[in-house]
């Protein structure tokens, strides 16, 4: 059996469109999986590492969660002016999608102020003397900011994808669809993911999986950049190893037991990194990832093979 995670972590939009399907939502664990995050590593610029597909942004998981189950919204971007209008006009039962938005200009979290470039995404719920009231899934329920500022923040200029002032709204379900049928619906997509075949564009100079991996794990035996050790040990690690998590759980849900069990490995040896990155136990590091750079086509294998228990 499974042992399944639950506590904080960074699952912004799957946090964020949970909040905005209400009873409806099969919950952030599945919709992030829905997402296709969980299905491959990537390497940005040859220091930013991440443990998702390379090609995902948070705009493309939006859209794929929201297809995979069943459900319709309006989607806008690029238009300070009808942002506004849609905050203004944003109520606790039509809220408003917000992302990606520039995290380090949400200054109601202590210690920000400056772009950092991290993409965020959180719920409007209304404006009231000019102060945007909304849900921030970092862990700031009814969260406020000058209208200015938010839509200053709403910005994608320091991102690396996304279009200013994206925008999500007017939802309604489609369809009935459960959540079993659509996770086993999103099985050709995180194949996909895997081995690359999809449609999204890529960044050039971007490495993906096995090369991902261990370029990673040279890195890490030179001595890691201080931005990447940060990015790592407070972001990357903790939400890899919980999408791995969350998959697996997905997997073994829909009878897709062989995957399942790697994906709980794959899990294993990315949460296990947080104490060697912390503590600079290179070797120890550098092996998981070396370990972990062929699963990820064994999993696009298994994924192809069907349903198996071994």
């Amino acid at each position: 059996m499974l042992f399944p995670y639950t506590g904080s972590g960074s699952y912004c939009y799957a946090n964020s469109l949970s909040m905005v399907l209400g009873p409806d939502s099969p919950g952030p664990a599945v919709i992030e999986v829905l997402t296709g995050s969980p299905w491959g590593m990537q390497i940005l610029g040859g220091t930013t590492p991440f443990f998702d597909p390379a090609g995902f942004d948070g705009d493309i998981a939006l859209d794929a969660a929201l297809g995979a189950l069943g459900w319709k919204c309006r989607r806008v971007a690029g238009d300070r002016d009808e942002a506004e209008r849609l905050l203004r006009t944003a109520k606790t039962h039509d809220p408003v999608l917000v992302g990606p938005v520039e995290v380090g200009l949400h200054v109601h979290r202590p210690g920000l102020g400056e772009p950092i470039g991290g993409d965020h995404f959180v719920v409007a719920l209304g404006v009231a003397n000019d102060m945007v009231r909304f849900h921030d899934p970092a862990g700031f329920p009814f969260a406020t900011l000058p209208i200015g500022q938010f839509l200053d923040a709403w910005r994608t200029d320091s991102l690396d994808y996304g279009e200013s002032y994206t925008a999500r709204t007017a939802f309604a379900k489609a369809e009935e669809i459960d959540a079993a049928t659509a996770i086993e619906s999103t099985i050709p997509a995180a194949i996909a993911w895997l081995t690359g075949e999809h449609d999204h564009p890529v960044p050039a100079g971007t490495l993906r999986n096995r090369e991902a991996a261990e370029h990673l794990a040279s890195l890490i035996e030179d001595g890691l950049p201080e931005q990447t050790r940060n990015h790592l040990v407070h972001f990357a690690i903790q939400v890899g190893a919980r999408r791995l998590a969350d998959a697996a759980l997905c997997l073994s849900g829909i009878g897709r037991n062989s995957a399942a069990k790697l994906a709980a490995h794959q899990s294993e040896l990315v949460g296990g990194l947080q104490y060697e990155v912390v503590t600079g136990r290179t070797d120890e590091a550098a092996a998981a990832l070396r370990a972990l750079g062929p699963t990820y086509d064994e999993l696009a294998e298994r994924l192809l093979n069907g349903r198996g228990t071994e």
